[in-house]
């Protein structure tokens, strides 16, 4: 039997199929998602072009649908109008059967009219690319029975057929909305699956990705990796990309002592680093109130782990989403403990500062000063300090 262009052993097959895999892999977060769907950075024709054939000949996808689709996730995001949420079908409808659901989709031709804008309309798109989607994947499968011999080079071919499917469509999908950690708070259910986006091109880092949805760059913590902001370095390095958004960088600057015009835009901006930082401040205050109140909160108290957790959930989610037993509990706190209902309602309140549509920049500015200024005067001292590094936003 024809052996191919490339006698390799075994393992040479597989080295050669998680290259191309990756390759794949690249081509969907960097030109379909950063570049098409969110437009965080532009590319250089040559560079497009390349992964719009790469992505025709491994996937056969299309790239308005594609946008489209990701776009319409966003925008309904964990509703019955989102097209792959695990919270509403299911983990498992998604993860194993996403790409029949990406499949059932594409063939919205509402969702396409309206979300599937500004995608490559040239003559190659039209007559070839996506005319002919089959063409390519076809293509593909006599190109690796060539190189690699008719049998492995079958194997490979339908490991890339499947690639996407599971790792794209299944795991981010369905896990990256299930399963794993939160930087930050969104409204949808976003996680973060690993801190090192390497297997999937950096898309693990999908809680990043949903705050920030117009960044080019995944990874936020110092101890994060996106692979494909790395790869998006070299081409800008070589003059193929241009980088247009990345997610904001928190900075203090700890002179300041009165809050001003630069603060409320750099709340406004770094809204979910606000939380988050207000829940870390607090949470010991909350939490050893709970411990002094004993029996006349909950009867029996929980574990000092428990509470620590219910806290954070007090602290890091609106009031709508916290789950029903929390919501229970945190109402009875509320109602004996005076800390406990100030350090809540001024999280309520800090909020509704970001949230206000009615009001202009100098009753959001007001709003601001006088929340500093009941902060600084409550008593608890955590209050106090956290309301001089809301000051410190720069």
């Amino acid at each position: 039997m024809f052996s191919g262009v490339f006698d390799w052993p075994w393992w040479g097959d597989v080295i050669a199929v998680l290259v191309m895999t990756h390759v794949t892999i690249a081509a969907v977060t960097i030109f379909l998602h950063r570049h098409q769907a969110h437009r965080a950075l532009d590319l250089a024709p040559a560079a497009s072009h390349f992964f719009r054939l790469w992505l025709w000949m491994t996937t056969g996808m299309v790239t308005r649908e594609w946008a489209a689709i990701h776009r319409k996730h966003h925008a309904k995001c964990e509703t019955p109008e989102d097209p792959h949420s695990p919270q509403v079908l299911g983990l498992s409808r998604v993860l194993w059967g996403g790409v029949l659901l990406y499949i059932q989709e594409s063939r919205n031709s509402e969702t396409m009219a309206r979300y599937g804008l500004g995608t490559p309309d040239d003559w190659m798109e039209r007559h070839v690319y996506s005319a002919h989607s089959r063409l390519g994947v076809t293509l593909m499968a006599l190109i690796n029975m060539a190189l690699f011999g008719v049998v492995p080079g079958l194997l490979i071919w339908i490991t890339q057929m499947l690639w996407i499917p599971f790792w794209a469509a299944g795991v981010i999908n369905g896990v990256g909305h299930y399963w794993g950690y939160r930087n930050f708070e969104c409204k949808d259910a976003s996680t973060n699956i690993v801190p090192w986006g390497i297997l999937i091109g950096g898309e693990e880092l999908h809680n990043n990705h949903h705050a920030f949805a117009t960044s080019a760059k995944l990874s936020n913590r110092w101890y994060e990796f996106d692979i494909g902001w790395f790869y998006i370095r070299l081409l800008e390095m070589a003059g193929q990309a241009r980088v247009k958004n990345v997610a904001p960088a928190v900075r203090f600057d700890r002179s300041k002592v009165e809050c001003d015009e630069a603060t409320l835009r750099a709340i406004l901006l770094h809204r979910y680093d606000v939380i988050a930082r207000y829940a870390q401040s607090l949470a010991h205050t909350c939490a050893n109130e709970l411990q002094i109140l004993g029996d006349r909160f909950k009867n029996p108290m929980p574990s000092r782990r428990e509470m620590s957790a219910m806290v954070a959930r007090w602290l890091y989610r609106d009031a709508g989403d916290l789950p029903p037993q929390d919501q229970h509990a945190l109402d009875a706190a509320m109602a004996v403990s005076g800390p406990v209902h100030t350090v809540i309602a001024m999280r309520y309140e800090l909020v509704d500062i970001w949230t206000r549509t009615n009001a202009n920049r100098e009753q959001l500015l007001e709003q601001l000063r006088d929340w500093c200024r009941r902060a600084e005067n409550s008593g608890i001292q955590e209050l106090r300090r956290f309301s001089l590094t809301l000051k410190a936003y720069a």
